[in-house]
């Protein structure tokens, strides 16, 4: 019979052993799908949830555009400018005041679904 996870630190075991055994760029995209999931609940909470998640999204693309940047980055340049570019569209509608939520969340979802089928 199996016992059950019975602590949070044995599912974050659980959940760190399978993570690991996964391929990297779909942990990747699950980044994106985390931060979906956040601006999902922002735009309907509003306030503080809100603001936290279009925060966390423009914080998740200044770290993409600046791995981009690196010169020892091993995508071709035209890529590299070409992703640059979207996530420097999504840093602007994050700080619309009333961003495209539609948008921020279609950009995630193509960026998710690109690592993963990669």
């Amino acid at each position: 019979m199996h016992q059950a996870l019975c602590t949070p630190q044995d599912a974050l075991k659980a959940y760190a052993t399978s993570a690991a055994a996964r391929n990297p760029r779909e942990r990747e995209a699950d980044v994106f799908r985390q931060a979906n999931a956040m601006l999902r609940h922002g735009e309907k909470a509003g306030g503080a949830a809100r603001v936290r998640a279009l925060a966390d999204n423009a914080r998740l693309w200044t770290a993409v555009i600046n791995l981009l940047q690196d010169p020892e980055n091993a995508l071709p340049v035209p890529l590299r400018a070409a992703i640059v570019s979207v996530g420097l569209a999504v840093q602007r509608e994050s700080r619309r005041e009333a961003p495209d939520f539609a948008f921020l969340l279609a950009v995630n979802e193509n960026v998710a679904a690109g690592l993963a089928s990669a």
